[in-house]
């Protein structure tokens, strides 16, 4: 048993949360929550009560996508509004926001956090008090830095996703969002005659939005010209990679060094898993709890 990695599990979430946190209130309009998403490269924004900051709700950049087209958020545009982009992005973030919020005391546990990380697939948790009120934010991430400072012997390949979902470059938004939607991506692989071209993410899609660019093909203002676009024409253009024998623990600093959540994994050349934070906070935590 690693007992520093061990103590460190039993540390309050208030010590590793982010406290300087960006928020919006229930009535900013969608655009503006995605604008903000955008200039704070965050993937997810809590709503909160402007008057007493308790936590009224969060949205993330996958309830982005489900409002794009992947879900039921949908439903906002393409009834509502009868597939009117632009009358979509000016309601209240509340129509859009999740309420029903998995939240921490800043007392609890790393291990609590840990835990609803792994059993909610929860990318990030808002700290609140007694009150309701927002004093934080902590990601898994947060919980991947304290982690990995142990070293593990365990490879990429050990945890990596094998049976990837890949699309091509010339595939349109509306097909991604749906795929994402369908099976909770954040994520997909661009792949384009067995070569990787490229990864789409869920912050990409968000970027499309709230940099403005989205207006750029806007006609009529309908969504079908929002969704139309290639996806090749939102990837960014960083592409990190990482191979099947580096260690977990390299694996992990690398994605904190360039600040990415997953890393394609390539051998000779050719795409044969994908490594995402979730993986690794997972496998460090198995690791950690089989040497008890």
């Amino acid at each position: 048993m690693n007992l520093q990695n061990d103590q460190e599990k039993r540390m309050v979430v208030s010590s590793i949360a982010t406290s300087k946190i960006i928020s919006a209130p229930p009535t900013m309009r969608i655009y503006g929550a995605i604008e903000t998403l955008t200039q704070w490269g965050f993937r997810r924004l809590p709503i909160v009560d402007p008057g007493t900051r308790r936590l009224k709700g969060i949205i993330t950049a996958r309830d982005v996508i489900d409002f794009l087209g992947g879900g039921e958020l949908f439903n906002l545009i393409n009834v509502k509004h009868s597939g009117n982009f632009l009358a979509a992005i000016n309601e209240s973030v509340s129509k859009i926001m999740k309420t029903d919020v998995r939240t921490l005391h800043p007392d609890a546990s790393i291990q609590e956090a840990l835990e609803i990380i792994l059993r909610d697939r929860i990318g990030g948790i808002p700290v609140v008090d007694e009150d309701g009120v927002l004093t934080g934010i902590v990601t898994e991430r947060d919980v991947l830095k304290v982690l990995c400072r142990s070293h593990a012997a365990l490879r990429v390949e050990d945890v990596m996703t094998k049976s990837l979902l890949v699309q091509e470059p010339g595939c349109p938004l509306s097909m991604v969002t749906k795929v994402m939607t369908e099976h909770q991506f954040r994520r997909l692989p661009i792949v384009k005659n067995d070569v990787l071209f490229g990864i789409i993410t869920a912050t990409d899609i968000v970027r499309y939005i709230g940099s403005g660019k989205v207006f750029e093909k806007l006609i009529t203002g309908n969504v079908a010209e929002v969704m139309s676009i290639p996806v090749r024409d939102l990837i960014s253009g960083n592409l990190f990679t990482t191979e099947p024998n580096v260690t977990i623990t390299d694996a992990a600093r690398a994605m904190m060094a360039k600040k990415v959540g997953a890393l394609p994994v390539i051998d000779q050349s050719r795409l044969v898993g994908l490594v995402t934070e979730f993986d690794l906070v997972k496998a460090f935590d198995s690791g950690i709890n089989n040497r008890r």
